[in-house]
């Protein structure tokens, strides 16, 4: 039998919280055949934002790579949410990681790599994904880092 995504939460010590409801007039996911949009997550840990400010002043890399790490644990509650089984996940096509920095910080890519590593981890090969990473004024709540993404799914 191979190993299945929850294994590999487990092996890792990840538990997939509850998937957070929307805060505005948006829906948590839209399905839309066989792909899977979910909403943008934030870097969310024991029900709250764990990570505020600017890379490159109030954070450094390392840092913002757990805040993505974080943003993509709580991409994937919501395709659980969506899905009712991860095994559902045919594959990550792609992400889009945003990067709450100070004019001066050019390690947007080294940010994104915390929630690229942790979907490659969790997905094996339906992880592997295309990407950008961009950096941005700022983000709602004054959060550190957001992610985006789509699914192919069953």
């Amino acid at each position: 039998m191979s190993e299945t995504i929850e294994n590999r939460l487990s092996n890792l010590g990840i538990t997939l919280p509850v998937a957070a409801a929307p805060a505005a007039n948006y829906v948590p996911y839209v399905r839309s055949g066989n792909l899977l949009f979910p909403s943008g997550q934030l870097p969310i840990k024991d029900g709250k934002l764990a990570f505020t400010g600017l890379l490159g002043r109030d954070l450094d890399t390392a840092t913002g790579k757990e805040a993505a790490k974080y943003c993509a644990i709580n991409v994937l509650a919501q395709a659980k949410a969506a899905l009712g089984d991860l095994e559902k996940i045919r594959r990550l096509v792609k992400i889009n990681i945003y990067v709450a920095s100070s004019p001066d910080f050019t390690e947007q890519h080294l940010v994104g790599n915390g929630a690229s590593d942790l979907f490659a981890e969790v997905l094996g090969e339906r992880g592997k994904h295309a990407r950008v990473a961009v950096g941005m004024a700022s983000l709602p709540l004054n959060a550190a880092v957001e992610v985006e993404s789509i699914f192919e799914v069953e």
